[in-house]
């Protein structure tokens, strides 16, 4: 019975905070002669902060043709804008700028949502050795990992020099799918400089105790060191939960003047490999068996970075130049 008292009460509230949210947005109008949506675009400046307003607005809205403008395709952007304004009864004329403004938030939006589904279509597929194409990536991020050590063969136990478990890395695709392979290639192709610095502190962390050579008698201890290439795999797990979760929005709603990209998500994820490696470096684990508490601590500082609509995990990217300079 109190179950049932608290759930009617509940529901009570929320149609009651629901009609009086849309009397007081009501009432805000005619005394302003703006809409929400023109008020948050004026107001607001532009980035994560107002493109997440609009984005809750149009979902929050009655009107079935605004709730339904946060999912349509690209190209129906512009139609979709007219829409809007026609709804809503502004004359373009007279506000030229609300219309640049809500495209480039729909662009975000829209880009945001076609993100998912292009880094899901690469999850789910998977790791193909009869493929030229997936083999051409993964001999490519040998190359790029170990350019002066020539691969002997196909299947090989060098692989583990990188930080696959075994002499055929296809196995270790299997969670990530494709996903994984593309994100370590970006990563050692555009960031080989620091790819092969990870890589190397991985399997000899700075903050090791012993030298090289007292390294190389301990080297089948991987206590203070991790698998480079597993960890990557793991990262991009982490990052395509971020994407998933929407947590993300933050930040690519900042760096991403106009649609994110998989090139935007490729440059997070080299930017988490790197944090991640420090990250590691500073909780200085006892062993490898720590690691899953070292990746939630991680992830729950991430989390909270997020939260902060102010947000860019890395400005430095060139896509976020645009942004900064408007």
């Amino acid at each position: 019975t109190s179950s049932f008292a608290r759930m009617f009460v509940q529901v009570c509230l929320y149609f009651y905070c629901k009609c009086l949210w849309r009397c007081l947005k009501f009432v805000v109008r005619k005394l302003t002669g703006q809409c929400e949506l023109q008020r948050i675009c004026y107001n607001t400046k532009p980035g994560a902060a107002r493109t997440m307003k609009i984005e809750a607005s149009l979902k929050g809205s009655k009107s079935k043709r605004l709730q339904t403008s946060v999912s349509v395709h690209p190209d129906a952007i512009e139609k979709t804008i007219d829409d809007i304004m026609e709804l809503k009864r502004i004359n373009p004329d007279i506000n030229p700028q609300l219309a640049v403004s809500l495209q480039a938030c729909l662009l975000q939006i829209v880009g945001y949502r076609n993100l998912i589904a292009e880094v899901e279509k690469l999850r789910r597929e998977m790791y193909d050795s009869d493929n030229p194409q997936h083999e051409e990536m993964l001999l490519k991020l040998w190359k790029c990992l170990k350019p002066n050590s020539p691969l002997k063969a196909r299947i090989s136990k060098q692989w583990c020099e990188i930080g696959f478990q075994g002499d055929d890395p296809k196995t270790d695709f299997r969670g990530m799918g494709l996903l994984g392979l593309y994100n370590l290639v970006y990563f050692a192709e555009w960031d080989t400089e620091i790819a092969q610095q990870v890589l190397s502190d991985s399997l000899q962390p700075k903050y090791s105790q012993f030298s090289k050579a007292e390294w190389e008698k301990k080297k089948l201890d991987k206590a203070i060191g991790y698998s480079f290439a597993i960890v990557g795999i793991n990262i991009t797990d982490l990052a395509y939960n971020l994407l998933v979760s929407g947590a993300l929005k933050t930040h690519f709603y900042n760096v991403a003047p106009e649609a994110p990209t998989l090139s935007h998500f490729q440059q997070t994820f080299c930017y988490l490999m790197h944090e991640f490696h420090k990250f590691w470096i500073e909780e200085d684990p006892v062993d490898i068996m720590e690691f899953n508490r070292v990746r939630e601590k991680f992830h729950k500082r991430l989390l909270k970075q997020l939260q902060n609509p102010e947000m860019a995990l890395c400005p430095h990217f060139a896509a976020s130049e645009s942004l900064i300079n408007m």
